[in-house]
């Protein structure tokens, strides 16, 4: 991808300097005038996590390389930290829109484009199908193929998410000796690490049976001497790069659209608990009576770390 788009006399990042988030700024200063200090401001701060993933890429001369090929393979690594929860869909459409701006800017090709949406596209439509997850046998065939294939942590954070409603990155970073303390001490687990948001509010979970045995799986697969499933010196962005991204295909053979369905799985399963009806998206509306559908999905809601009850909607279907 290097070595045959520098102009000559350039110089590195076209010439804006040698530092890629300080040529960024420069080429957004240059581009809106001078003026439009707030959008700069935010155009640059977003462009900052762009030039950090393309160093990790080992990409340091937006010159030197094809900036589309860049873009794009920024968006699609966005779009795997949406699928997995570290980010929102709506913060992940922000960095791609910006890291599509700055390189527009610093290039001064605006063909440059991808369709942020197609990437992160939004959590919060209303779920039409039911997830695959909710079939406990279909989650079982895609661990078994990823233990396998020695995918062990993958298939834990899969188990983690469908029993008890974590995210991919909290039951990545979970403090698992922890859990497992609370879950004998009190029947229920507080969700602390890789909380969306870098929330510390308490997030308890009652731990079922099937909750149990998830979270001894897990402490089983937890690397010699770490507290959660990453190794020594690995980051969460590599454990999405590398495992959950070879056991996100797994899911996908099983019928299970990926780690987040395990989440809506939990949910739906939940909401039966709590309401003594099938999810609307299962049953095709909703029957469980007014009230019961209410507090059941603010139940929910807290339970899987969301502040809306709205969000409910793209886990368990509508409310009509």
């Amino acid at each position: 991808m290097t070595g045959e788009y520098a102009a000559a006399g350039s110089g590195r990042n076209h010439g804006y300097g040698r530092d890629m988030a300080y040529a960024g700024r420069q080429a957004l200063q240059e581009y809106y005038g001078g003026g439009h200090f707030a959008t700069v401001a935010t155009h640059a701060g977003r462009f900052g996590q762009f030039s950090e993933w393309a160093r990790e890429q080992g990409v340091r001369d937006i010159a030197r390389n094809d900036p589309q090929q860049l873009l794009t393979g920024y968006a699609a690594h966005i779009g795997q930290e949406a699928a997995a929860e570290s980010l929102s869909a709506a913060y992940g459409q922000n960095l791609i829109s910006s890291a599509q701006v700055v390189l527009r800017a610093m290039t001064g090709d605006d063909s440059i484009r991808v369709s942020p949406s197609a990437y992160c596209g939004s959590r919060t439509n209303v779920r039409t199908e039911s997830p695959g997850s909710l079939d406990r046998s279909a989650v079982s065939h895609a661990t078994e193929a990823m233990r396998s294939a020695g995918l062990d942590r993958a298939a834990s954070v899969v188990e983690l998410a469908r029993e008890l409603g974590m995210r991919a990155r909290e039951a990545a970073l979970a403090d698992l000796s922890r859990l497992d303390r609370e879950a004998r001490d009190h029947g229920a687990v507080n969700i602390q690490e890789g909380a969306k948001g870098g929330r510390t509010a308490d997030r308890w979970v009652p731990i079922s049976a099937e909750g149990r045995i998830a979270l001894d799986s897990a402490l089983a697969a937890r690397p010699d001497g770490s507290r959660n499933l990453l190794e020594a010196g690995e980051t969460f962005r590599g454990f999405v790069d590398s495992e959950l991204r070879q056991g996100r295909e797994l899911l996908k053979e099983s019928a299970i659209a990926g780690y987040h369905d395990c989440r809506a799985g939990y949910a739906c399963e939940r909401y039966k608990q709590l309401t003594g009806c099938a999810a609307p998206v299962v049953a095709g509306s909703r029957q469980a009576p007014s009230h019961s559908d209410i507090e059941a999905r603010s139940q929910i809601g807290a339970e899987l770390g969301h502040g809306r009850d709205d969000v409910l909607v793209s886990y368990v279907g509508g409310r009509t």
